[in-house]
């Protein structure tokens, strides 16, 4: 029986109990008097309390407490007290174990809500997939359920039309509205070359696209699912919750025995009257808002974060992320474009340009691609070569047409000459924030090329506002030191760390993190060691499926002021956890001295009906304080 329609029963049953309870000064007796309240109490203990009393029962067998212990001993006291009373024809209190039930399950009721909503916003997600799609197959569009879309299939998408999968544009060109998985709500124009993603909705256009990742590999399957396991982790702060938890259970069972030993043995209370405080005493400091404070908060903070684009993976990555001081940035595709074009070619340009795509022809590297779109366009096309050979965190070398050829960056010159005039050149262009290789055929320098990556257009602002709220800003780079200062200067990063091999990434992120906690942010699969040994590693969402998979967090827009977002989110997250925390505990320290009877000479008491209402309250407090998250502004918001 699922905790709402336990919480009804309970409800129902314990009804007719109220009514007597509130009726009876005005002559109101309940049909069938305690016999019927004890047939009510009973059906309420065996379908709405049985699971209560069988958590605290296996807990008991592992020599173990928790909250079910608390409320299963206090119900159980007054409802079996109840029946020896009512044998002896003494009041009862079947009452007090009911409505026990009832008010506790109504704080569970909300919780299960909460958690529903905060869930169900994004797995609804799931639910606007496009039904079916337009492929192209044996040289005519065929339209097939969603599910027989295979990788590398042709997919026709007309105006007004959904997006089936992620794929990239061969053909055509459009405007998509992709806000319900990035969260940005103006749309996006995309060209041939572009990526799209499945689900989102096309606008103006149409297009041709081919699939690349379909079922349970699209990046909304992924989001989906990776919200869902951060909505069901645990942040360590929960851990430490846990232990005082095992402290707290047993200490309250001790204060509800002290409570009924001084009240009967010391104020000569009666038993009725002591075991009173005593139940009200286990019912008030049940710790259900102590177990919810933790996990309900993570669920709304996480809830939110992806819907703006931003996947948190986990509670300890939140965590993690509220002590962040010092911020580190890969350069290119993490501050820069990531898209480099040639400026400018120092020596005669198709020889210059027909070595360096001849030994660049296989590469993936971005400024690879950029030297080989830049002899495309002069139409050289690239010539073979032999004995390839990459000298790691310098450049390539080869045999082109017979002879040796390299490519690379300054670290070559150790084992070659430049001229002045083309030293000189060479200086200026990399302060004019430009990556400059050198080209070299037959033992000897033919000439110099130079590549610009523009930084994005969010960064400088990104860069501000991380340094407003008191970060270390730093880029990691393995270029060199001129061209990685200038792109620096023009974003305003506090230290550059250049000429790093990419696998030193990972130790140049430990050196920092002797001083402070850092966040590492990335989009390559050289960033991978640095993702994963940062105390939080951001990961770029236009980069490689191992980038994303080292990251905790994942930014879907590839923004820069997604980093401050995260970070803000985050903070705001564990703040409203501790303040959930603070809350609980004040609640249970002010309320176990009440119910104890301390200010009983003052006419202030708790019933345990009472004091179940109470508890049923501070849940609900908790909740609707987690819920407020959805509310709270982000001054990142503004940048």
């Amino acid at each position: 029986m699922t905790i709402k329609n336990r919480f009804i029963f309970s409800l129902v049953f314990s009804l007719p109990m109220l009514v007597n309870m509130v009726a009876s000064p005005f002559g109101f007796v309940l049909p069938g008097g305690m016999w019927t309240m004890f047939v009510l109490t009973t059906a309420i203990m065996l379908v709405s309390a049985r699971p209560f009393l069988q958590s605290a029962w296996a807990s008991f067998r592992h020599h173990h407490a928790n909250m079910d212990t608390l409320v299963a001993i206090g119900t159980a006291t007054a409802y079996f007290y109840s029946i020896y009373a009512m044998l002896n024809h003494q009041a009862v209190f079947f009452e007090s174990a009911a409505f026990v039930i009832t008010f506790v399950l109504l704080g569970q009721v909300f919780e299960e809500k909460m958690k529903h909503s905060a869930s169900s916003a994004v797995e609804k997600l799931l639910d606007l997939q496009a039904k079916d799609a337009e492929v192209l197959r044996n040289g005519e569009l065929v339209k097939i359920p969603l599910t027989e879309v295979v990788v590398g299939d042709l997919i026709h998408v007309k105006p007004g039309q959904k997006i089936a999968v992620d794929g990239v544009i061969t053909e055509g060109s459009s405007t998509v509205d992709e806000s319900m998985v990035t969260g940005e709500s103006m749309p996006t124009t995309k060209k041939a070359g572009d990526s799209v993603i499945g689900s989102t909705m096309n606008s103006t256009g149409t297009f041709m696209f081919k699939a690349s990742k379909v079922g349970d590999d699209t990046l909304l399957a992924q989001i989906v699912e990776m919200v869902k396991k951060a909505q069901t982790s645990h942040a360590p702060i929960q851990k430490t919750v846990d232990k005082i938890s095992d402290i707290f259970v047993p200490s309250v069972l001790i204060a509800a025995i002290l409570a009924f030993v001084i009240w009967y043995v010391l104020l000569g209370a009666s038993v009725v009257s002591a075991m009173l405080f005593a139940v009200s005493v286990v019912i008030i400091a049940c710790p259900c808002a102590l177990g919810i404070a933790t996990p309900t908060a993570l669920m709304v903070g996480t809830g939110r974060s992806a819907k703006m684009g931003i996947l948190i993976k986990n509670g300890e990555v939140l965590e993690a992320a509220n002590s962040i001081k010092t911020v580190v940035f890969d350069k290119t595709g993490t501050i820069t474009e990531g898209k480099p074009q040639v400026t400018d070619i120092i020596g005669d340009e198709k020889t210059v340009l027909a070595i360096a795509s001849s030994l660049e022809n296989d590469s993936e590297h971005p400024l690879a691609a950029a030297i080989l779109t830049k002899a495309k366009q002069a139409q050289i096309i690239p010539g073979a070569v032999e004995n390839f050979k990459a000298v790691e965190g310098q450049g390539v070398q080869a045999s082109v047409n017979g002879k040796p050829a390299f490519i690379g960056n300054d670290k070559l010159l150790a084992d070659h000459e430049l001229s002045s005039e083309m030293a000189a050149q060479m200086q200026q262009l990399q302060s004019e924030a430009k990556t400059v290789v050198i080209v070299g055929y037959a033992d000897e320098i033919i000439g110099l090329i130079a590549i610009q990556d523009a930084p994005k257009a969010s960064s400088a602002q990104a860069i501000a506002a991380l340094k407003k709220r008191g970060l270390q800003t730093v880029m990691l780079t393995g270029d060199n030191q001129r061209v990685a200062r200038a792109i620096a200067d023009q974003v305003g990063i506090d230290k550059v760390i250049a000429d790093v091999l990419p696998g030193d990434k990972a130790d140049h992120v430990k050196q920092l993190q002797q001083v402070a906690p850092v966040a590492f942010v990335g989009d390559g699969i050289n960033d991978a060691p640095a993702l994963t040994t940062a105390d939080v590693g951001i990961a770029m969402g236009s980069g490689t499926d191992i980038a994303i998979e080292s990251g905790g967090i994942v930014l879907v827009k590839n923004d820069l002021l997604d980093v401050v977002r995260a970070l803000e989110l985050s903070q705001q997250t564990f703040k409203r956890i501790k303040l959930n925390l603070f809350w609980a505990f004040i609640y249970n320290s002010l309320g176990i001295p009440v119910a104890a009877g301390v200010f009983a000479g003052l006419g202030l008491m708790l019933s345990p009906e009472l004091a179940g209402l109470g508890m049923a309250l501070s849940s609900i407090s908790v909740v609707a304080s987690s819920l407020l998250l959805n509310k709270t502004k982000l001054t990142s918001a503004s940048v």
